[in-house]
């Protein structure tokens, strides 16, 4: 190829990326969307350091108070709120349905993008169908089922249960690996002799590494704030994190600095989550975007 024709597509991508860059403007904007999302958070605690007062107060002082360590205290050593409990059951119940959705997820997915079978395509619509149907429809046989058959009434097994496999998960790997998995791959490990299983573990699971970190993480924290079903099925001897802090709410004075500093106690595992994995799952990101 001639040098100039070189010299011109170099000129013409190092332009493309100069353009590219983001403008003062998408700075500006980015700051007001971290703004406005912290906002709630920075409120919460704001009320949650401050006495019984503070959200009823006219003037509102933006500096927080000195009470918010106080009232975690009054959280967590509440007997009616069982806080240690209610955090170890959040943990078990997050982390087993999120790697439940992600292992279940991935091999679907891969099934689904990768492997030829009849009515592969009718059932995935009918799989995505399934997302929507509302969750509240199936919360009376669902309960039934949990309670009189499996007699699991008060026990995270009936809330583990019915979220080992999600559908959105199913559809969010099929879509990642039908983009980023070549078939030539699939065909050269089956050209060595690996089996069907051995080609998934090899070839599809590195390849589904990033997607699977965000469905992780997606899964994690829709489970850890999942508070309709828990607070159905279970008790307050054995209750999740969201079902025992909705207890700070069943006196006749309600002290909303106790129930914010309560709430914020439950987002800092999420926020512990972020900072450690963060990294890993932007560079996962990263690595798959550049593989594709």
């Amino acid at each position: 190829m001639p040098a100039y024709k070189t010299s011109r597509r170099a000129k013409r991508r190092s332009k493309a990326i100069a353009t590219n860059k983001p403008s003062t403007l998408g700075y500006v904007f980015l700051v007001v969307v971290i703004l406005a999302s912290l906002f709630p958070l920075y409120w919460s605690f704001l009320i949650g350091s401050g006495d019984s007062s503070t959200i009823n107060s006219q003037d509102v002082d933006w500096m927080p108070g000195g009470n918010f360590l106080s009232n975690a205290a009054k959280v967590v050593n509440d007997p009616s709120v069982n806080f240690w409990k209610a955090l170890s059951n959040s943990i078990i119940v997050s982390t087993v349905v999120s790697a439940s959705v992600v292992f279940f997820s991935t091999l679907a997915g891969y099934a689904f993008a990768k492997l030829k079978f009849r009515g592969s395509k009718g059932l995935l619509i009918f799989v995505i169908a399934t997302m929507a149907v509302p969750t509240q429809l199936g919360i009376v046989p669902l309960f039934i089922a949990m309670s009189q058959w499996l007699g699991l009434s008060g026990n995270i097994l009936a809330v583990i249960l019915p979220a080992l496999v999600s559908a959105f998960g199913v559809f969010w790997m099929t879509q990642y690996l039908s983009q980023t998995l070549p078939d030539e791959l699939i065909e050269a490990a089956r050209v060595d002799g690996a089996s069907m299983i051995r080609t998934f573990w090899h070839v599809g699971v590195p390849a589904a590494r990033p997607a699977a970190a965000m469905l992780a993480l997606f899964i994690f924290i829709a489970t850890w704030t999942n508070f309709f079903w828990p607070f159905i099925i279970l008790d307050s001897n054995n209750p999740t994190l969201p079902v025992a802090l909705s207890l700070l709410q069943n006196n006749f004075f309600i002290d909303y600095s106790i129930v914010l500093a309560g709430v914020l106690l439950s987002t800092i595992p999420l926020l512990i989550l972020f900072v450690v994995a963060g990294k890993q799952l932007v560079s996962g990101i990263m690595q798959g975007a550049v593989k594709g």
